[in-house]
C-alpha cells in the first residue's frame, strides 16, 4: 500500500514532538549495549502517522538496518488476526460462540479433564477465543498437562511434517488443565480456531486469510511465508542468552516454504506497514478506506472484557509468565482488554486492547484516545526485557 511514513506533525494530532523523541532515546541503548538487535516504533493517532522510527540492526552479522518494509516474525500477534477471521464466520451465520467445537471438529466430542475423568462442559468456541478452554502451550512448563504436550511433540509448534489438521486432532486426545470456561490459561486454542476456519469455510488457513482479509486490507506483505525475492527483507531471528543479549538463530530458511502446520496462533510474517493497517480497521470498527470486514458492534464485543464476573487475568488465569501486569487486564475474543487502569498500573485507557508475540513484538489499540501503536523486533523470548509496560509510559507521556 505504498510507503510507510509519517503523515502528519505530531503537534496537529495531540502528540509533543520532543517528547516522542523520548521513546527512540530510550531504546536506542538496547541495541547499543546488544539486547536488541534492532527495533521499529510505530505510533499513529485519529489515523494519522506521527511518530515512525527505526534503529538498529535486521541482521547484525551483515549491519543490514531496520527499515520500514523489514519483514518479521509476529507470532502470537497472529491470534487476533485468526479471531478476527473466526468473527467473520460468525457475521455470516456459519457458526455461534456456544457451539460445542465437537459440532465442527468431531475430535473434540469427548473431552477429558486432567485427573478429573470426562469434562462436564464441552469446549466451546468461545472458550478458545477467550482462552479459558483447558488447553495449553508445552512450553509453559508450569502443569503436568504441559508436559503431556511435550511428550506428544508439541513443545513450541507441531512436530516436523504434521499437519494443522493432524495436530488438532492429536490435542483432542489429551487431556484438558481444568473444566472448560473455569480459567484462563495462554494455549493453542487459536490454532484450533485456525482449523475451524478451514473447516466452516471449506478452504485452507492461508487462502482464507489472504483472499478474505490481507488482500482487501491491502496487507501484502502478510503470510505464512515468503517468496525467495524477499529473502532480503526477513530480519533474523535472536534469542537472549544468560546475560539477556542478542544471539542470532539458525531457522535454516523455514521462512521460505509453505509449512505444513499453518499456525493461526502463531504462525504469520508481516511488515510494521501491514500491522499497522490492521490496527486501524480495528480502531475504526472493522472498516478501512472503504473495505468493511466485521461491523462495528462485533468489534466493539470482540474488545470487551469477556472474562465471567468481569474478573481480570490477575484473578482468573493461571501463573504463567507475563511481559506486563495481569492486574486489571481483562481478556475478549482474541485480545487482552484494559479494564482497570489504576489496579493495571500502567499508564493507558479503560478499553485499550492489545497483544504481543514471542519475539517481543507488540501492538495495541486505544479507542479512547483514538491511539495505534507497533513495535517489531526480533527477539525471543518476549519477557526478556520490560519493553511493553515502558513502551507504554513513553508513548502515554508524549499525549498532551
Amino acid at each position: 500500500m505504498g510507503e510507510l511514513k509519517v503523515t502528519c506533525e505530531p503537534e496537529d494530532v495531540g502528540l509533543d514532538s520532543a517528547r516522542l523523541r523520548r521513546i527512540d532515546a530510550h531504546l536506542a541503548p538496547y541495541v547499543g549495549d546488544g539486547r536488541l538487535p534492532g527495533w521499529l516504533v510505530l505510533v499513529s493517532r485519529r489515523g494519522e502517522i506521527a511518530h515512525l522510527s527505526t534503529y538498529g540492526f535486521r541482521d547484525v552479522a551483515s549491519r543490514a538496518p531496520v527499515e520500514t518494509d523489514t519483514l518479521f516474525r509476529i507470532y502470537s500477534m497472529s491470534k487476533p488476526i485468526t479471531s478476527v477471521a473466526v468473527m467473520m464466520l460468525y457475521e455470516e451465520g456459519l457458526l455461534e460462540l456456544t457451539d460445542p467445537v465437537s459440532r465442527h471438529l468431531p475430535a473434540f466430542a469427548e473431552m477429558r479433564v486432567h485427573d478429573k475423568g470426562p469434562a462436564a462442559e464441552p469446549v466451546r468456541i468461545w472458550h478458545l477465543l477467550t482462552h479459558t478452554s483447558g488447553m495449553v502451550y508445552g512450553f509453559q512448563r508450569a502443569s503436568a498437562v504441559d508436559e503431556l504436550y511435550r511428550r506428544a511433540g508439541f513443545d513450541r509448534g507441531a512436530p516436523r511434517g504434521m499437519s494443522l489438521a493432524e495436530a488438532v486432532d492429536r490435542w483432542a486426545e489429551l487431556p484438558l488443565l481444568f473444566e472448560p470456561g473455569t480459567q484462563w490459561n495462554y494455549s493453542v486454542a487459536t490454532d484450533v480456531l485456525g482449523r475451524l476456519v478451514e473447516v466452516v469455510s471449506g478452504r485452507p488457513l492461508d487462502r482464507f486469510l489472504s483472499e478474505r482479509i490481507f488482500g482487501p486490507l491491502g496487507m501484502d506483505d502478510t503470510g505464512f511465508w515468503i517468496g525467495e525475492e524477499d529473502a532480503g527483507r526477513m530480519a533474523t531471528l535472536y534469542s537472549a542468552d544468560r546475560h539477556r543479549k542478542a544471539v542470532a538463530m539458525d531457522t535454516r530458511g523455514a521462512e521460505l516454504r509453505r509449512p505444513s502446520f499453518l499456525s493461526g496462533g502463531g504462525g504469520l510474517i508481516s511488515t510494521a506497514g501491514d500491522y499497522h493497517r490492521f490496527t486501524q480497521l480495528l480502531l475504526r470498527g472493522g472498516e478501512l478506506d472503504g473495505v468493511r470486514l466485521l461491523g462495528p458492534r462485533t468489534v466493539a464485543y470482540m474488545t470487551r472484557n469477556h472474562l465471567p464476573g468481569g474478573a481480570d487475568l490477575e484473578d482468573f488465569g493461571r501463573p504463567v509468565f507475563a511481559e506486563v501486569s495481569y492486574a486489571g487486564m481483562g481478556f475478549g475474543l482474541g485480545f487482552a482488554v484494559v479494564q482497570d487502569a489504576v489496579r493495571h498500573r500502567t499508564l493507558g485507557s479503560e478499553g485499550e486492547f492489545s497483544w504481543g508475540g514471542a519475539a517481543s513484538t507488540t501492538f495495541w489499540v486505544d479507542p479512547a484516545e483514538e491511539l495505534t501503536v507497533v513495535f517489531m523486533t526480533q527477539l525471543l523470548p518476549s519477557d526478556t526485557h520490560p519493553i511493553r509496560s515502558r513502551l507504554r509510559q513513553l508513548v502515554y507521556q508524549a499525549l498532551v
